[in-house]
């Protein structure tokens, strides 16, 4: 039985004996190889698959966390501002800590799939004629005046609880890879990885740390232009985000890394999502799909040396957007009931 994240790391975690030992038993997702990419690449190219986690992203190891904390403090209620893993996430960790929640989300600019998990946790939903950062700022002032919890990644309890997935990769390998691909949106994921591989190291569990590779949307990618972006445009509804919380901490892990952080198009996006459905039998989400969109980019580029060992990272399941999926994906052939029919249509 998985013990999750808090339990299983707790020597490396904010956990004290007030702390709920709350799980769903997230984390211990699973590092699976990647036979075609690699073919592809001429690279080693491994997948983290974060869409296991028990509300299907990766939101749920920093939420574990941030609300175990938020309970252990008193709070009676957690706010947070989502374009919708994290709405998904904090529902799921309110309700089972007996805690309400309130989500604040972009009107018309969330995943139905994830909202559908907010409400059915049970979360007060509200959704503002505005994209993410509005709702942000707005989650920021009523947290000011009201006694509820904040549990966005600028929560440092989210990036403590998120860093355990570089944790899990350097056991599953017996060290870091030479790159970590990553999405990057608010910027929180690609902060807390930096953050765990390092940390890894200072434990002496591993030597060398991977080079970190954040990826971004064009319409969406504030860290590569240099500046917010007022309205971030792009189907991967997870990561468009113009104005991130975590914006220094990437800065400060593709810097020290030795790193970068890139842009992706929507169409290379929604290329990597098919190619990874079809031929790695892995279905995500599109803004997952960004980190392998990047990797075969700059793989075309010959920016990717032969063998380097990639660890891409997949931060949501692809049920959490099927309408995105469906609208580029060929519709069923009817036939009708009877076997020569189908027969011909097989080609048989």
């Amino acid at each position: 039985m998985k013990s999750g994240i808090l339990l299983r790391y707790r020597d490396y975690l904010p956990f004290t004996r007030l702390t709920p030992p709350l799980s769903l038993g997230e984390g211990d997702t699973p590092l699976v190889p990647a036979p075609a990419l690699s073919e592809a690449t001429r690279a080693d190219i491994w997948l983290k698959v974060e869409g296991c986690n028990p509300t299907g992203s990766f939101k749920d190891r920093g939420m574990v966390v941030a609300v175990s904390k938020a309970a252990e403090e008193g709070a009676k209620a957690v706010i947070c501002a989502s374009t919708g893993n994290t709405a998904a996430s904090a529902a799921a960790y309110a309700a089972r800590a007996g805690l309400r929640a309130i989500v604040i989300v972009p009107a018309g600019n969330i995943a139905l799939g994830k909202l559908a998990q907010a409400l059915m946790h049970g979360a007060q939903v509200l959704a503002v004629r505005g994209n993410f950062d509005q709702a942000l700022a707005l989650v920021r002032q009523l947290v000011e005046r009201h006694p509820v919890a904040l549990v966005n990644s600028v929560n440092p309890y989210r990036i403590e609880g998120q860093k355990t997935a570089a944790f899990e990769i350097c056991e599953a390998m017996g060290k870091a890879p030479d790159i970590l691909a990553i999405p990057v949106g608010n910027a929180g994921n690609i902060t807390a990885y930096w953050r765990g591989f390092r940390q890894w190291r200072e434990a002496g569990h591993i030597r060398a740390l991977p080079r970190m590779w954040g990826f971004q949307a064009e319409g969406a990618a504030p860290l590569v232009r240099g500046e917010p972006i007022a309205e971030p445009r792009t189907v991967a509804t997870a990561i468009r985000i113009g104005n991130p919380a975590s914006w220094q901490g990437a800065i400060a892990a593709r810097d020290e890394s030795g790193g970068l952080i890139d842009t992706v198009s929507d169409d290379e996006i929604l290329a990597a999502q098919r190619l990874l459905a079809q031929t790695e039998g892995l279905f995500c989400e599109p803004a997952s799909a960004a980190s392998v969109a990047g990797v075969l980019k700059l793989a075309g580029q010959g920016k990717v040396p032969p063998r380097t060992r990639i660890v891409c990272v997949l931060t949501g399941s692809g049920l959490k957007d099927p309408d995105t999926a469906l609208a580029a994906a060929p519709r069923p052939t009817e036939v009708a009931p009877d076997l020569a029919e189908i027969e011909g249509v097989l080609g048989w």
